[in-house]
C-alpha cells in the first residue's frame, strides 16, 4: 500500500470527537450536518425514536452488547452500567461512525453520527433501525 493511500485511509477514521458520552443525563446534540441521528433532539430531520427496553435495563444492556458483538466492522469501545459506545467502520474506506446508547428506566436513547464528511446517505438512521429490529427479535 502506497503512502498516500495509507494517509487517506487513516484520515478516514479520525480521532473520536471530545463531546461523546453523557453530560447532565444527555447525549451530545447532533451537528448541523445531516449525518447524525439522535433520539434526544427536537429537530425532525435528525430525530429518531429511542430503542425500547427488552426486559430490564440490565437485560437490555446485555442484549445490546451481544448484538454489537455480532455486527460486522463494529467495535465496542466503552461500557458502563447505563452507557455503551461503539465505533462502526465502513467496508471500503473505513469511515468511522460513533454510536452511543444511554440506557434508561423506560427506553434506550441513541445517537449515531459520522465523524467526517457532511452527508451519510441515511446510513446512521438505517443502522439504528436495523438494531431496533434485531433487538425486537431477541428473546
Amino acid at each position: 500500500m502506497g503512502l498516500p493511500l495509507l494517509v487517506l485511509l487513516s484520515a478516514c477514521s479520525a480521532s473520536p470527537p471530545d463531546n461523546l458520552g453523557v453530560r447532565d443525563g444527555r447525549l451530545a446534540p447532533c451537528p448541523e450536518s445531516p449525518n447524525c441521528v439522535n433520539s434526544q433532539t427536537g429537530d425532525e430531520e435528525q430525530r429518531i425514536e429511542p430503542l425500547p427496553l427488552r426486559g430490564s435495563p440490565s437485560q437490555t444492556r446485555a442484549l445490546l452488547v451481544k448484538l454489537l458483538a455480532d455486527e460486522p466492522r463494529a467495535r465496542l469501545i466503552e461500557q458502563e452500567t447505563n452507557y455503551l459506545r461503539a465505533e462502526f467502520s465502513s467496508q471500503v474506506l473505513r469511515f468511522v461512525d460513533d454510536v452511543e446508547f444511554l440506557i434508561g428506566e423506560h427506553a434506550v436513547d441513541v445517537r449515531s453520527a459520522s465523524r467526517l464528511g457532511y452527508a451519510d446517505f441515511g446510513v446512521n438512521r438505517k443502522r439504528i433501525e436495523q438494531l431496533r429490529q434485531r433487538l425486537g427479535e431477541q428473546q
